[in-house]
């Protein structure tokens, strides 16, 4: 079993997309896989198709003693999602008295993680307690880069705080690869943004990059990954192509 966190601290570069088709393809492949949505925004959630949900991750972690299982959705035999609510933009301020309080996640992952062959983890896109116990319980972090001339701000801060949970809480995390989103081979920035992300995380750069593709944009509108939503997209070939990247090199 192995836990996937797909982080990045700015909005806008496909994570929470990301999450959901490398799930959906892994699914596809037969890898029994949990989707987690941590996030607050609750957009994985939604992007599945599921709104105003009852019971949350949220009823979950607040339950200090425990006794709250996670709520896990079945979307068919090898994919299952836990889903968000906006409740969770509370959860900080709760669980700031809370003993353990980073490690609440992996707690209640006690119990399920051994059903899955991947849990993949939508964090939010702040660096708060959510997202440090989605890393917390995880062996690896992925990372998408939005093909644009920002892509780099603050990376040095992303790295940082991953190496500070690595030596503190969990020394297994490391960054297990990084992917270009939202590329457009036409562009000449792109290629330059390509060669830059190279060069800073050599190997650890997968050699799949996400193209700019309108079905990425529509799927989730109707409650669909995009292998069921366009399976000949371009989108849909890009993340099957990543997803078998991943199984390979994570």
């Amino acid at each position: 079993m192995k836990t996937i966190a797909i982080l990045n601290h700015k909005g806008g570069t496909g994570k929470t997309t990301s999450t959901s088709n490398i799930g959906a393809g892994l699914a596809r492949l037969k890898k029994k896989t949990l989707l987690i949505d941590i996030d607050p925004q609750a957009n994985l959630t939604e992007g599945l198709g599921f709104r105003d949900t009852d019971v949350s991750i949220y009823n979950a972690i607040r339950d200090d003693k425990y006794k709250t299982p996670l709520p896990i959705i079945e979307l068919s035999e090898y994919l299952h999602l836990i889903p968000s609510s906006l409740d969770l933009l509370g959860a900080e301020l709760e669980l700031v008295s809370r003993s353990k309080r980073e490690s609440i996640l992996e707690k209640l992952l006690e119990g399920v993680k051994a059903n899955y062959d991947y849990i993949i983890i939508d964090c939010p896109p702040a660096m708060g307690l959510l997202t440090l116990n989605a890393l917390v319980p995880s062996h690896t972090v992925l990372v998408p880069l939005e093909a644009e001339f920002y892509a780099y701000k603050g990376i040095d801060r992303l790295i940082s705080i991953i190496e500070n949970v690595q030596f503190n809480f969990n020394p297994e995390l490391h960054i297990g690869g990084v992917f270009i989103t939202k590329c457009n081979s036409q562009r000449v920035l792109t290629e330059n943004i390509k060669t830059s992300v190279k060069k800073h995380f050599g190997d650890k750069l997968f050699d799949t990059s996400i193209r700019v593709n309108v079905a990425l944009a529509e799927a989730p509108v109707t409650g669909q990954d995009i292998f069921n939503y366009a399976p000949s997209s371009n989108g849909a070939i890009d993340y099957a192509n990543l997803v078998d990247e991943i199984l390979i090199k994570v």
